[in-house]
C-alpha cells in the first residue's frame, strides 16, 4: 500500500531541536574549518604559504556560509542523529556537492582578483572530499557506535532474544530499530524469510537464517525466548501456520506480531505496536482491495456525523474517517464514559470535532445537533445489539433501533444530508430475533426515505467484528482467565466474523459508490465454527482445550440461530466494483405509505403499555420473514 509509510520514532531520550541544531552547527563549523585547512596542507607538503594562512579567515567564512546553507536547505539539521540512514546520506552528498560547486564558481570567477586571486584548484577538489567524509562520519557516527555494542552483546543483557519472521520493509526497520533504541527489551537474534534469495543476507548486522520451515532447529540452537511475526501482510491463514510450526516444535510460549495493514492507516509503527498474537489475527487479517481514493472523495472536507461513536464499530469509524482529513467529526453517544474515552484518543488530530451526548430516540436534541452541526455525511451505527436481551425487552429494541432510525433519517431529509450509511447486520436476514426484525426495519424505512428528496440512504450488512465489546470473543477470554469453563452454545454453531479495520473501510467504500436506496451485503470469508474458535483462543493462552480448560455446551439461547445468512430467501445479490461488496436485489416492492404507517404503528404500541406480543406481531407485519421464538424474560415477562 502506497499511500502508508513505515516511520519510526526515537526512544525516551530525545534532545531538544535547539540544542541539536546548536551542537551540528558547532561541529560542521568546525569540520568544515578542519577541511578546509587539511586540503590546504596536504596541497603544499604541510608548508602553506604565508598569502593563503592570511586569507584563510575569508576562504572560511565563505565556505561555512554557503555550506551551511546549503545543509539546512537539505534537511541536514532535522534528521535524527541515532537514525541516520541512507536516504539521509544521499541528501547530505546533494548538499555538500552543490555547496562545493557554488564555491568553485565563486573561486574560479574571482581567481584574478580580490580575496580569491590566485585560489588553488587543488584545494577546491580535497575540501569537497575530505567535507564530505567527515560531516558523513559524524552524522552516521553514533548509530554505528549502537549497532556495534549491540553486535558484540555489549547490549544484549536482560534482553529477550528475538527471531523475526519476515526480512521484507517492516521486518528490517523493526530489527533496526531494536538494535539502535536505547531503552529496547529486545535483542534481534536473526530473521526467517521464505524469499530463498535473501538466506544468509544481513540486513543492519542482523543475518536472515532460513525460511519458516526452518524455524524449528533455530529456536533450539538460538535459545529464541520470542517469535515476531512481522509482515504486516501476512494473511490469517500464513499466521496459523507459522504458530502451528512454533506450537509442534515446542518452542517458545511467547508469539508477537505487528499490526495488520489495515489498521495502519496512520502509517506508525514502532517497538510499541508489538503485541500478543490475538485470534483476531488469525481469523481477520485476510488481503482486501480498498479503493482509498474514493473513500477519501467521499469523506475529504466533509462534515461527518457518527452516531454510536463510542461503540466498536463506532470508534473504528471514528479512527478510519479521521484518515481522510473531514472539515469536522460529531461523535455521538449516550455512554459519557466511552465519549470521554474517544474524545483524549483522537484530541490534537488538527480535525474540529464534537462530542454529543445524546440519545437518538430524543428528537428534540437530535434537532438542535442538526441545527447546529449541519451534517453532510451521516454514519448511523447506533443500536441496541444484544440478541438475548432484547428477546427480554422488544419495546426497548423498537424505541432505539426503529425510532431512533426513523428521526435520524427524517432530520437527514430536512437538512439536505448528502448520504444517510446505516450500519445493518446479517441478523436481519430471515431474522428469528428482536434484534435482527428491528435492523431489518430500519433498513426498509430507510429504502423508503430514500425516494423523499436528495438525500441518498445506504444499508450495508455485515456479520460479527472480531473483538467487538459483548461479543464472543471477549466473553470467552474472561472464562479463559477465570481457568473455565468456557461456554459454547451448540458444538455446530457457526458464525461469520470480520476485523473492525476490513469491515469499516468496506462499509465506506460501499457507502461512497452508492446511488441510494441499495442494501449492501459484504463478502464475510467463510463461516467460522464457534467451537473452533474457543479452542483456538483456549490454545492461544498456553492452555489445551479440555485439558488444562474444559468447554462446555449450554444450548440455543432465545433468538439465536446455528447459522446466520446474507441473503433472505426473497432475495437475490449482483456484484459491484468491488468483489468484497455485493447490492442486494430484492424484486418485491411494498407500498411506501402503508411501511410508514406500519412503522408508525410499531412504535406507538410501544409506547402505550401493550402486551408484548403486539410489538412481535407488529414486527412481522413489516418482516414477514421474521420467525419469533419463545420471549425472554424480563419484567413485563408475565403481562
Amino acid at each position: 500500500m502506497n499511500m502508508r509509510l513505515l516511520k519510526f520514532k526515537e526512544g525516551t531520550a530525545r534532545i531538544s531541536p535547539l540544542k541539536r541544531l546548536a551542537f551540528f552547527f558547532l561541529a560542521d563549523s568546525l569540520l568544515i574549518a578542519i577541511s578546509l585547512y587539511v586540503s590546504f596542507w596536504l596541497r603544499f607538503d604541510g608548508a602553506i604559504p604565508g598569502e593563503f594562512t592570511r586569507k584563510f579567515p575569508d576562504y572560511f567564512g565563505l565556505a561555512l556560509i554557503i555550506k551551511v546553507a546549503f545543509l539546512a536547505v537539505f534537511g541536514m539539521y532535522k534528521v535524527s542523529w541515532r537514525f541516520f540512514g541512507l536516504s539521509d546520506l544521499r541528501k547530505l552528498f546533494a548538499a555538500v556537492s552543490l555547496a562545493s560547486l557554488g564555491l568553485a564558481a565563486i573561486f574560479l570567477g574571482f581567481r584574478t582578483r580580490g580575496p580569491f586571486s590566485g585560489f588553488p584548484r587543488a584545494v577546491m577538489l580535497a575540501d569537497y572530499v575530505i567535507t564530505l567524509g567527515a560531516l558523513g562520519v559524524l552524522r552516521i557516527s553514533k548509530r554505528a557506535v549502537i549497532e556495534y555494542l549491540s553486535k558484540s552483546g555489549r547490549m544484549r543483557h536482560g534482553r529477550s532474544r528475538v527471531l523475526i519472521v519476515g526480512a521484507g520493509d517492516a521486518g528490517s526497520a523493526i530489527g533496526r530499530d531494536m538494535l539502535i533504541t536505547k531503552k529496547s527489551k529486545y535483542f534481534p537474534v536473526g530473521y526467517v524469510d521464505d524469499n530463498l534469495s535473501k538466506k544468509g543476507m544481513n540486513i543492519h548486522g542482523i543475518k536472515v537464517l532460513g525460511t519458516r520451515n526452518d524455524i524449528p532447529a533455530l529456536l533450539k540452537t538460538n535459545a529464541i525466548d520470542e517469535v515476531l511475526i512481522a509482515i504486516p501482510s501476512f494473511r490469517s491463514e500464513d499466521i496459523r501456520a507459522v504458530m502451528e510450526i512454533i506450537r509442534n516444535s515446542g518452542g517458545p510460549a511467547k508469539v508477537k506480531i505487528l499490526p495488520g495493514i489495515l489498521d495502519l492507516v496512520d502509517g506508525n509503527i514502532t517497538l510499541s505496536n508489538i503485541k500478543e498474537v490475538r485470534v483476531e489475527d488469525l481469523l481477520g487479517r485476510e488481503k482486501v482491495e480498498i479503493d482509498f481514493a474514493a473513500i477519501r472523495a467521499f469523506l475529504n472536507k466533509k462534515r461527518v456525523l457518527i452516531t454510536g461513536a463510542g461503540g466498536s464499530i463506532g470508534s473504528e469509524l471514528a479512527r478510519t474517517v479521521l484518515q481522510y482529513e473531514p472539515r469536522a467529526v460529531a461523535f455521538l453517544d449516550i455512554d459519557e464514559t466511552e465519549l470521554f474515552h474517544l474524545m483524549n484518543r483522537f484530541r490534537g488530530t488538527g480535525v474540529e470535532i464534537v462530542e454529543v451526548i445524546g440519545d437518538i430516540r430524543d428528537r428534540v436534541k437530535m434537532e438542535d445537533v442538526f441545527a447546529n452541526f449541519r451534517p453532510e455525511i451521516i454514519l448511523h451505527s447506533a443500536a441496541y445489539k444484544h440478541v438475548p436481551v432484547l428477546e427480554s425487552y422488544p419495546e426497548e429494541a423498537v424505541k432505539t433501533n426503529v425510532l431512533g432510525t426513523k428521526i435520524l433519517g427524517e432530520l437527514a431529509l430536512k437538512y439536505k444530508v448528502e448520504k444517510f450509511v446505516y450500519i445493518s447486520t446479517d441478523k436481519a436476514v430471515n431474522p428469528t430475533s428482536v434484534m435482527g426484525s428491528t435492523k431489518r426495519v430500519g433498513e426498509e424505512m430507510l429504502k423508503v426515505l430514500n425516494g423523499r428528496n436528495g438525500t441518498k440512504f445506504i444499508s450495508v450488512r455485515f456479520g460479527n467484528v472480531l473483538g467487538s465489546r459483548g461479543s464472543v470473543i471477549p466473553l470467552f477470554e474472561e472464562q479463559i482467565k477465570k481457568g473455565g469453563p468456557v461456554m459454547v452454545t451448540h458444538p455446530e454453531m457457526k458464525r461469520y466474523f470480520m476485523a473492525t479495520s476490513e469491515a469499516v473501510l468496506l462499509v465506506l467504500e460501499a457507502a461512497a459508490s452508492g446511488g441510494g436506496g441499495e442494501a449492501y451485503v459484504l463478502d464475510m470469508g467463510e463461516p467460522i465454527r464457534i467451537l473452533d474458535l474457543a479452542k483456538e483462543m483456549i490454545r492461544l493462552s498456553g492452555h489445551e482445550p479440555d485439558v488444562d480448560i474444559p468447554i462446555v455446551f449450554s444450548g440455543l439461547r432465545p433468538g439465536e440461530k446455528l447459522f446466520e445468512e446474507l441473503l433472505g430467501a426473497e432475495e437475490g445479490s449482483e456484484p459491484t466494483e468491488h468483489a468484497r461488496i455485493f447490492r442486494v436485489r430484492n424484486p418485491k416492492v411494498r407500498p411506501e405509505d402503508e411501511t410508514l404507517q406500519k412503522i408508525e404503528k410499531l412504535i406507538n404500541v410501544c409506547y402505550d403499555g401493550s402486551d408484548r406480543r403486539n410489538i412481535i406481531d407488529g414486527l412481522v407485519d413489516i418482516v414477514p420473514t421474521y420467525k419469533p421464538g419463545t420471549l425472554g424474560s424480563g419484567l413485563k415477562a408475565g403481562l
